[in-house]
């Protein structure tokens, strides 16, 4: 070989080792990658999910168009129990059917009390008038929160004369069931309920705050989250910091501090573009103190899983928490599974 190949041939060896390296290293950390955030590695417990109620057993309506302001009372579809939403019978009931944990929302008094309600217009499910904080408790305490509920625009009211003194206080509830878990949603976007609602959780030991979670709007929930730092809290703002800064880093296995006691609801539509989802995600989060549950869809209105078809959806094996409106019939699926 003369010398100018031997000349021309050192470069190319080199470039070659420096690719082999690159390729070595990129094929490494691919690997690192894989086997870091694959969830099936994880394995499961054994359990099934554990159940979100939202609003307790409660009437369903198709949710089709469905906004903020839409009056879903209006809405229900035909009746196959008798439970109204965000009472004690309807919690009740839930439990019974096998929910692990149920949500209800709260609104605010005129003499600030906090009771448990959706709206805050009365109008729409109600035989009252005016926004709850319109309101004293003992005015709210004689309507019937069952009045306006239709399946058939109009036709018939089959809960009017059922819910009237229905609408409790939190404190109610909480005394009703007071070693289940119970997830409260703040429908305020007022800071300074988010505030009353630190006073009152304030008053309670330790062990019944490991038992409850909040969501709402951003300031209600700062507002509540700087007071009681341990509670498991979730609001949009709080959403969105945790998981960009998940995807930016969860690759590693890292879970950020912004994501410590957190509630995370995960739209199953953007659920697999989390590093180690299902189970991988869910197990670091829960050693943040955290709770994952994954609600159907895109994250629209309330949407759960209601029917077989949607459990079908599942994960195999996941071992979070399941969003559902129908937690009678759900609760089978799981429980045979």
């Amino acid at each position: 070989m003369t010398l100018p190949d031997q000349l021309q041939r050192g470069p190319v060896t080199r470039r070659r080792r420096v690719l082999r390296v690159l390729l070595a290293c990129t094929l490494g950390l691919a690997a690192f990658v894989y086997v870091n955030n694959s969830s099936w590695l994880a394995g499961s417990d054994g359990g099934g999910p554990l159940l979100l109620a939202h609003r307790g057993l409660a009437q369903t309506f198709d949710l089709a168009g469905v906004e903020n302001d839409t009056c879903t009372a209006e809405l229900i579809h035909q009746p196959e129990h008798p439970y109204l939403e965000n009472t004690i019978e309807s919690m009740r009931a839930a439990f019974d059917a096998g929910a692990d944990i149920v949500e209800f929302d709260i609104q605010v008094t005129m003499d600030d009390r906090i009771v448990v309600f959706h709206d805050h217009q009365l109008e729409c499910r109600t035989n009252g008038t005016g926004r709850v904080r319109e309101h004293t408790l003992a005015d709210l305490r004689r309507l019937d929160v069952g009045y306006n509920y239709t399946p058939d625009r109009g036709a018939s009211y089959p809960f009017r004369g059922t819910g009237v003194g229905l609408m409790p206080t939190i404190e109610e509830v909480l005394a009703a069931f007071p070693d289940r878990e119970l997830l409260i949603d703040v429908k305020s976007g007022d800071p300074t309920e988010g505030e009353m609602l630190a006073d009152y959780l304030a008053t309670l030991p330790a062990e019944r705050l490991a038992t409850l979670s909040a969501y709402g709007g951003d300031e209600p929930i700062a507002a509540l989250s700087a007071r009681m730092p341990r509670l498991r809290v979730l609001s949009k703002a709080i959403m969105k910091d945790c998981l960009l800064r998940y995807i930016a880093v969860g690759w590693t296995g890292s879970v950020p501090d912004v994501c410590e006691h957190r509630e995370l609801h995960i739209p199953e539509a953007y659920a697999p573009y989390l590093w180690g989802w299902p189970n991988k995600f869910v197990d670091r989060m829960a050693d943040k103190g955290t709770r994952v549950v994954i609600v159907a869809g895109d994250g629209g209105f309330s949407e759960g899983f209601d029917s077989a078809d949607d459990w079908r959806r599942l994960p195999d094996g996941f071992t979070g928490s399941v969003w559902t409106n129908r937690i009678d019939r759900v609760a089978p699926l799981r429980d045979k599974a």
